[in-house]
C-alpha cells in the first residue's frame, strides 16, 4: 500500500512538473507573439480616443466599454477561429492577407493626410447629419469596431506566424490569451486617457497645493495629448502597414524593395553605437514611404472611382445616419 501510494505521489509529481512546463512555454510563446503584435497595439490604442471625440463625458467610459466587447467578439469569436483554419487548411493564404490588411492600413492613414492636406472635413460633415447623440454614439461604436477588426486582423496574424509548428489547442490557447490581454491593455489604457481631464478637474478642486496644480496641468496637457496621439496613430498606420507590405513581399519572392531597404539600412547605420536604433528608424522610414506610395495609389484609385460613380447617378445621397 505504501509503495502504491509513493507511486501514485510521484506520478502526481511528475504531471505537475509537465503542467507548469506547459504553462510556462505558453507564457513565454503568449509574450513573444504579443511582442511581434506591439506596432498594431500601438496604432490601435492612440485611433481609439478619437471615436469619443464630441461627444458627452459621461458617455466616453460606456462606450470604451462597447467598443471593447466589440473587440473582443472579433478576437474571439471571428478571428480566432478563422485564424486557427488558416493556419490548417490554407496556411499559404495568410501573408495575403496580411497584405491585404497592410493595405487598408496604409490607405486609412494616406487618406487621413490627404484630407488634413486638403483641409476635407468629410468624416465631421457625416458626423454632424446624425439626429440624435444616441445616433452618433452609434455610429462612432461601429466605426471603431470596424477598424478594430482590421487592426485585430493584424494582430492575431502576425501571432499567430510566431506560433508555428505548435497544436491547434495550444494555438487556440495562446492566441485567445493575446487577444484577452491586448485588449484589455489597449482599452484599459484609452479609458485613462480620454479621462485624464476629469482626473486632473477633480483634484484641481481638492487636496493640496500641489494636487491642484498637477491636476490644472493634466487639464491643460489632455487636449495635447489627444492631438499627439492622433499623429501617432496616423505614424503608426504608415509604419505598420508598410512594414506588413514589405515583409510580405519578401514573402512572396518580390524582394527587391526589401532588399534594397535592408540594404539602405544597413549601409546608413554602419557600426555606430547607435547602430541597431538607427537600422531600426531607417526601416521604419522606408516602410512608411512604401505605405504612402500604396496608400496614395488606394486613394486616388477609389477617389476616380467615387467621381465617376457620382458623375453617372447624380441623384442626392441619403443622410449619413
Amino acid at each position: 500500500m505504501a509503495s502504491g501510494l509513493i507511486a501514485l505521489f510521484d506520478d502526481i509529481a511528475v504531471i505537475a512538473r509537465s503542467a507548469a512546463a506547459s504553462l510556462d512555454d505558453i507564457a513565454a510563446a503568449t509574450a513573444t507573439a504579443g511582442t511581434k503584435a506591439a506596432g498594431v497595439v500601438i496604432d490601435d490604442a492612440a485611433v481609439t480616443p478619437r471615436y469619443v471625440a464630441g461627444l458627452s463625458p459621461d458617455r466616453e467610459l460606456p462606450i470604451i466599454a462597447k467598443i471593447a466587447v466589440g473587440s473582443l467578439r472579433n478576437k474571439l469569436l471571428v478571428l480566432l477561429p478563422i485564424s486557427l483554419l488558416l493556419s490548417a487548411f490554407l496556411p499559404f493564404a495568410i501573408t495575403p492577407l496580411l497584405m491585404l490588411g497592410g493595405a487598408y492600413l496604409a490607405y486609412e492613414a494616406t487618406e487621413k493626410l490627404v484630407e488634413l492636406a486638403l483641409h476635407d472635413h468629410h468624416d465631421e460633415v457625416e458626423l454632424a447629419e446624425c439626429d440624435t447623440p444616441e445616433e452618433l454614439e452609434a455610429r462612432q461604436v461601429a466605426g471603431a469596431i470596424r477598424t478594430d477588426l482590421i487592426l485585430s486582423a493584424e494582430i492575431m496574424a502576425i501571432a499567430l506566424a510566431s506560433l508555428a509548428g505548435r497544436t491547434i489547442v495550444g494555438q487556440a490557447i495562446i492566441l485567445a490569451i493575446v487577444g484577452v490581454a491586448i485588449t484589455v491593455g489597449v482599452y484599459g489604457a484609452v479609458a485613462l486617457v480620454v479621462k485624464l481631464d476629469d482626473i486632473g478637474l477633480h483634484l484641481a478642486r481638492r487636496g493640496t497645493p500641489f494636487a491642484r496644480r498637477f491636476g490644472l496641468a493634466l487639464v491643460h496637457l489632455v487636449p495635447w495629448l489627444l492631438t499627439g496621439l492622433s499623429s501617432i496613430g496616423t505614424a503608426a498606420m504608415l509604419w505598420v502597414g508598410g512594414g506588413i507590405l514589405v515583409h510580405g513581399m519578401d514573402e512572396l519572392g518580390f524582394d527587391a524593395i526589401p532588399h534594397a531597404i535592408h540594404d539602405l539600412a544597413a549601409k546608413l547605420a554602419g557600426n555606430h553605437i547607435a547602430s541597431g536604433p538607427l537600422e531600426w528608424l531607417v526601416n521604419a522610414l522606408a516602410a512608411a514611404l512604401v505605405a504612402l506610395v500604396i496608400g496614395g495609389l488606394l486613394v486616388l484609385a477609389l477617389h476616380l472611382a467615387r467621381n465617376s460613380r457620382q458623375s453617372g447617378n447624380p441623384a442626392p445621397q441619403p443622410p449619413a445616419c
